[in-house]
């Protein structure tokens, strides 16, 4: 897990080292000051000449500006690195979630993807930063302070004997109680975040049954319980501080009370008043030292959780690959499903789709009819392999899909869902999407056969309208005519609409479908469509019932042939939705 993360230091190694090499510097120094303190200590009670005061006084101050300069440095060099870190970690996390296919999202919920890449990499970044720098300097400075409280103290150092097992085994005990109560919260923060997230993005339909004091209770009670487990492990954790003074306190005692009686017996000939001095001094620089790993110890602790997160995410293999010679060229829009059955899982029990033999060719306009959960749009996801069949295979082209190169093949094919997305950005940009090279008028061109030109062209700025994160400042409607011109801009080898039309009224569905016949002639076009109207007058209409085929023919054939398809005419017409 560290070897894994380590790579994602990459150009900031140099900082990094940076940071270790001027906090090695500052720890010796400062450990180096008390011992010449000390001394000058001794000698000016002993006599000495006050230009030898001088000196000493002036190598003091040189040595405190460079151990100055050192923790500066080391400072702005760990802050550099440690930033630089987290940066190149959301960054692999991101490329890595960007291989993912519907399968491996379908693993991690959306909520827990954002976590982790926002609070496990904040708590990942701030171990780093300490790790570098106190992880180091702490360490060093025990090690330092008890070699020289030894070589300055003797006897006195005895109380470090005692005080620091103490300490220590005190210390990491309290780390050890407050851990699970960390671990806990971490998990507690997807529940969080996915509340948030399943509310804002439904918040029209919480206010439209009015549940907003429900929402507002469901996140109360998920906040509630991470702050429950924050306040258990940082009461846990508040009990370093008396702990660190209670030895602190036996240290300073110890020190003054055995240190005094040393000196008066000996007349200053063993120890002296600057040994004392120093003593606490040093005595001071241990317990600190102590005291700052405990708290490195509680954040790698409470960061490890974190790591293993991330590197679930990074060591996550996408479902789907690219084979070892892929086919890069896709040459027609023909389609073809051989014995097709698949599942949405390796566990799951039930089919999604069984038994498919479907025969396509390119440039044929298709329709696609069945109820809810007949797995229609689940049919048109194998084509860009969106997912892998489970059985038999799926052929664009004439080649097992599976044999393409992922980018080359989905590139050849657009979709345009019911509820497609527009990011933020104008609608020009949006549009380009489909095309990055697209010019204006192709643009215009391509808005007009989705009948969108006239809407956007209502709007104060035109194409150069805003467009607000999700789309939300333009309907249902507006949106799909976005989409779908955004999809003729891609002027792909086949084109799916999986009921992308539902929001717009008839007279305008029979306009777009007459644009793909004058605009993309050649390019395969399959609607999946609740209405009739939208594939009465296409070339096949497959009428899907519980994951089969239930039906294949034109529209007067299947009236005759296929009673699902029958039944579902005279309801529509019955009610007057094709004669609006």
């Amino acid at each position: 897990m560290v070897k894994r993360l380590a790579k994602c230091v990459r150009e900031f190694k140099k900082p990094a080292i940076l940071t270790l090499i001027f906090i090695v510097g500052e720890s010796i120094i400062e450990t180096l000051i008390p011992f010449i303190t000390a001394d000058l200590v001794n000698r000016i009670k002993n006599g000495v000449a006050m230009n030898e005061v001088v000196k000493t006084g002036g190598l003091l101050a040189i040595m405190a500006v460079i151990s100055l300069i050192c923790g500066a440095i080391a400072a702005a060099t760990c802050a550099k690195a440690s930033a630089g870190f987290a940066r190149n970690l959301r960054h692999d996390i991101f490329r890595k979630i960007q291989s993912y296919t519907f399968e491996n999202i379908d693993k991690f919920s959306s909520s827990s993807l954002v976590t982790r890449m926002t609070t496990d990499v904040s708590n990942v970044q701030m171990s780093f930063m300490m790790i570098i720098r106190t992880a180091i300097r702490s360490p060093l400075m025990l090690i330092f302070s008890i070699i020289m409280a030894y070589v300055m103290g003797g006897a006195l150092a005895t109380a470090f004997v005692i005080v620091v097992p103490v300490l220590a085994f005190g210390l990491i005990m309290i780390s050890r109680k407050a851990m699970p109560a960390f671990r806990r919260v971490f998990k507690k923060y997807d529940t969080l975040n996915e509340s948030i997230e399943e509310n804002v993005r439904g918040m029209r339909v919480v206010k439209g049954f009015s549940r907003e004091n429900y929402e507002k209770q469901k996140f109360e009670n998920a906040a509630e319980d991470i702050r429950k487990d924050f306040t258990k492990a940082e009461r846990i954790v508040a009990l370093n501080t008396p702990l660190m003074q209670i030895c602190l306190y036996f240290n300073m005692v110890f020190v003054l009370f055995v240190g005094s009686k040393m000196t008066v017996e000996s007349m200053g000939q063993t120890v002296d008043v600057g040994q004392i001095s120093a003593m606490l001094t040093y005595g001071m620089q241990i317990l600190m030292s102590l005291m700052m790993l405990s708290m490195i110890y509680v954040m790698i602790t409470m960061s490890s959780e974190s790591m293993k997160r991330i590197c679930e995410v990074l060591e996550e293999e996408p479902a789907l690959t690219n084979p070892k010679n892929p086919v890069t060229n896709v040459p027609d829009g023909s389609i073809d499903f051989c014995d097709v059955s698949f599942k949405y899982s390796k566990h799951a029990e039930k089919y999604a789709l069984f038994d498919i033999d479907l025969h396509i060719d390119s440039g044929m306009t298709v329709g696609i009819i069945g109820g809810t959960g007949s797995s229609k749009s689940t049919l048109v996801q194998l084509i860009p392999r969106l997912y892998d069949v489970t059985q038999g295979s799926v052929k664009v082209g004439g080649i097992d899909v599976r044999n393409y190169d992922i980018e080359s093949l989905r590139s050849s094919v657009a979709m345009v869902l019911q509820k497609n997305l527009l990011f933020s950005g104008t609608i020009k940009e949006n549009l380009r999407w489909g095309n990055a090279e697209a010019t204006d008028e192709e643009i215009i061109e391509a808005c007009k056969l989705a009948q969108a030109d006239e809407f956007v062209m209502s709007f104060p700025d035109g194409y150069d309208t805003k467009i607000e994160q999700g789309g939300t400042n333009v309907s249902g409607g507006q949106k799909q005519r976005l989409c779908i011109a955004r999809a003729l801009l891609k002027k792909p080898k086949i084109l799916i609409l999986d009921d992308s039309t539902s929001a717009v009224d008839t007279k305008t569905d029979a306009m777009i479908r007459k644009g793909f016949a004058s605009y993309i002639p050649e390019t395969t076009k399959i609607i999946i469509a609740q209405r009739i109207s939208s594939v009465q007058d296409a070339d096949m209409i497959i009428v899907m019932d519980n994951g089969k085929i239930s039906d294949i023919g034109k529209h007067d054939e299947l009236l005759k042939s296929s009673e699902i398809y029958r039944e579902v005419y005279q309801q529509q017409t019955n009610g007057g939705d094709d004669n609006e």
